[in-house]
């Protein structure tokens, strides 16, 4: 029975997460139920996708990521495909009416990475607006049950929540994408002279995205709040800690949350939503 197969597609796209981010995990897990099975679908087809062009050395990545497009569009074509992750992905896009040009300007970005190594204003935007603004808006459509008044209501708010998470990730993985994998994101930035006022002007920018994002999450349906909220507050320790962080060292290590304190925010999280708090 194709209902089987459908079973164990989301099974793995809920292992990829799981495997893949606790933090994002613990986020999905408090959302309304009928929500986490459609949000595990886009992570999962996510994941892939950045595994492609960030792990997979020694392979013909721009491949790889073609023929993974190519599948993507199958799949959604099809409403079937013998990859799991994208046989659930599919799902998720036909049940709540995911716009192609999302998954796109998503793939788009992911072609970037596999050579650009630095990027002006223009690139840097554009790569922020598919690699993460895209995705949160790919999740909206799900929080909305493809309300299309609601998406476009709550569509800049999502856009900004994005990409704050989105920058945040990269001043924790300024290490790993520059030593590693050469890469720059940043744009008009000489690594070489990383100090603390160009930190400070990458954290405000960051700060002003928050703000934003945060009064998007007050208006999302109550089924989708706590677990988006769960994942702000998650981002927004996490950019505490960076900003307490001196320059030279977020050179030269990644900074983490542990997971007993991702535990502790969980908690105080929940207090806080059930007491109208937030």
């Amino acid at each position: 029975m194709k209902q089987l197969f459908d079973t164990v597609s989301h099974e793995m796209s809920t292992l990829t997460t799981k495997r893949y981010s606790t933090s994002f995990s613990l986020g999905i897990k408090m959302l309304n139920t009928e929500l986490q099975q459609p949000i595990y679908s886009i992570y999962g087809f996510v994941r892939f996708a950045d595994e492609i062009v960030d792990s997979f050395h020694g392979f013909d990545k721009e491949w790889l990521l073609e023929d993974f497009r190519k599948q993507t569009y199958q799949a959604i074509n099809d409403g079937i495909s013998l990859n799991p992750i994208l046989n659930s992905f599919q799902w998720a896009v036909n049940t709540y009416e995911i716009p192609l040009d999302l998954i796109e300007t998503f793939l788009e970005s992911m072609k970037m990475d596999l050579n650009k190594q630095a990027y002006n204003e223009e690139q840097y935007k554009k790569y922020i607006l598919g690699s993460a603004e895209v995705v949160g808006l790919m999740c909206l459509k799900v929080f909305v049950n493809g309300d299309h008044t609601e998406y476009l209501r709550l569509k800049p708010a999502a856009m900004k929540l994005g990409s704050a998470f989105q920058k945040i990730n990269f001043l924790r993985d300024l290490n790993d994408d520059y030593k590693h994998l050469g890469r720059v994101y940043f744009p008009g930035i000489d690594m070489n002279e990383f100090n603390a006022t160009v930190k400070h002007d990458i954290e405000r920018d960051i700060e002003a995205d928050f703000h934003a994002g945060y009064l998007g999450i007050l208006e999302l349906p109550k089924k989708a709040r706590f677990g988006v909220y769960l994942a702000y507050i998650y981002y927004y320790k996490l950019f505490t800690k960076i900003k307490n962080t001196p320059a030279k060292v977020i050179l030269n290590e990644r900074v983490r949350i542990p997971n007993n304190r991702k535990v502790g925010l969980l908690l105080s999280t929940y207090v806080r939503h059930n007491l109208n708090l937030l």
